[in-house]
């Protein structure tokens, strides 16, 4: 009996390789989409493969060390991993069905009988000991258990890439609230500079106004643009600080935690060469919500199946043996022993209707799978172009704000002398100052706007997780 229950196993184990629902083949992604950006264009891009490591391309190694701490220490990777790991102990226990199941029991009662049940010779008082062990075991001759670890696998995958897209929008964010410090800090001393040329300015106007040269109109107005000018500097002050804070809780830190260095940073890092950006194949292949949402449409299909398998017979095998005994003796003897061997067969047949409705609701899920699918392919392609075409416009608004600012420092300088020599009025002199200071203003804003651009070119070409993964 045992040696044909072993050979009923066997034979149906070689059974399950037929699996009910439809197989899964990866989603079919437009021919355009794998051609070179459009924007890739210019000598600030090139088509070279992008770099995991993109943020080495700075050369800064502050910057270098505070993406480490923050791939290290960050509170939004450790809550990524953690359901990683969870989604690693669910597949565990998908793949677990595909073996027998066992269970232990054992039991011990105390009890009496009435004088009218119990046969002569025999204690109405009496131990009743019992133990068993059951096992049974699923021929999936129709792939539910197969479906269900594929379906497992997928969600793992799936978590996996989210959590590559946690790190890259991690490091993201701290090289964007790195040079955002930095250029703060810039912008602070711009503003601290038109600040000192207008304490000069009102030194000059008031030694004119003492001679009797100028009017006391001009020291006003002069002094009046200064505290404008001055009183930009608490505010930017109060942007370092924020992108400061915001640093530390990237990099797992208090605020208090902050090193010294990077408070003491003002230079903001500039890159050395091109930008390297690849294509669209590429693009698609890197990007981890892509990753994500081909592997949750590879899930959802799998879960069709386990839901079609339903329409059919579930075959299990099973057996147990067991003892009961009287007492405390002979409780493994030949005597108490009992065993049980045979196959169940269940089947939800001829109502299915509830069945087919799961299946119908597996199906939705998968349409609604491909077309997030699609939808996250067509968004990658558009954030990508977008960021490629913001970053060109930045280096150009910045390139001629540049410009603006030398011409205007120019003419500030010009408008002084003349001044001096009495060939212009003060109102040429302070229209010049003033045009001098809202170009500086705005050329560092534009400059901290270009380094923003880049790091989000980098963040929508989707680089940065597989060399911090390792």
């Amino acid at each position: 009996m045992t040696r044909t229950f072993i050979a009923l196993l066997l034979g149906a184990s070689a059974l399950t390789a037929c699996a009910a629902g439809p197989d899964y083949r990866p989603p079919a992604t437009p021919t355009t989409a794998a051609a070179p950006f459009i924007g890739a264009t210019g000598a600030a891009v090139s088509t070279a493969a992008v770099q995991d490591r993109w943020w080495t391309l700075y050369g800064d190694p502050l910057l270098d060390t505070l993406v480490g701490d923050a791939l290290a220490a960050n509170t939004d990777i450790r809550v990524a991993v953690a359901r990683i790991e969870r989604a690693r102990a669910s597949l565990r226990g998908a793949k677990s069905d595909r073996l027998p199941q066992t269970s232990l029991g054992a039991s011990g009662t105390y009890n009496r009988t009435s004088a009218a049940q119990s046969l002569p010779g025999i204690d109405r008082e009496n131990w009743v000991l019992d133990g068993g062990l059951d096992v049974s075991y699923e021929v999936d001759l129709f792939g539910r258990v197969k479906r269900g670890v594929e379906a497992a696998r997928g969600d793992l995958a799936a978590v996996q890439a989210d959590a590559d897209g946690v790190r890259v929008a991690v490091i993201a964010d701290t090289v964007r609230a790195y040079l955002d410090v930095t250029a703060t800090a810039e912008r602070l001393a711009v503003a601290q500079r038109t600040v000192a040329l207008l304490d000069q300015s009102i030194r000059i106007t008031g030694a004119r106004f003492d001679v009797g040269r100028s009017d006391r109109l001009d020291v006003i107005r002069v002094t009046a643009l200064r505290e404008q000018q001055k009183a930009t500097i608490p505010a930017l002050a109060a942007d370092r600080d924020a992108a400061l804070f915001r640093l530390a809780t990237l990099t797992g830190r208090t605020p208090q935690q902050l090193p010294d260095s990077l408070r003491a940073a003002t230079r903001t890092p500039q890159l050395a060469q091109p930008i390297p950006v690849g294509d669209g194949q590429a693009l698609l292949a890197r990007r981890p919500d892509v990753r994500a949402a081909e592997r949750r449409l590879a899930a959802d299909t799998a879960r069709i199946g386990v839901a079609t398998a339903d329409l059919y017979p579930r075959i299990t095998l099973g057996g147990s043996v067991g003892t009961t005994a009287l007492g405390g003796g002979n409780v493994l003897g030949g005597g108490p022993l009992n065993w049980v061997l045979g196959p169940l067969i269940s089947w939800a047949f001829p109502n299915t209707e509830a069945i087919r409705a799961r299946i119908g609701a597996a199906k939705a899920d998968g349409a609604a799978s491909l077309a997030t699918f699609d939808g996250t392919v067509l968004q990658a392609l558009e954030e990508s172009e977008r960021a490629l075409s913001a970053y060109a416009h930045a280096i150009e608004r910045a390139r001629t704000l540049g410009l603006a600012r030398d011409e205007a420092a120019r003419a500030a300088r010009i408008s002084l002398a003349r001044q001096r020599e009495g060939q212009i009025d003060f109102l040429t002199v302070l229209d010049a100052q003033r045009t001098l200071a809202s170009a500086e203003a705005d050329l560092a804003t534009a400059t901290r706007a270009l380094s923003f651009a880049q790091v989000d070119l980098f963040r929508a070409l989707g680089g940065g997780w597989g060399q911090a993964a390792a």
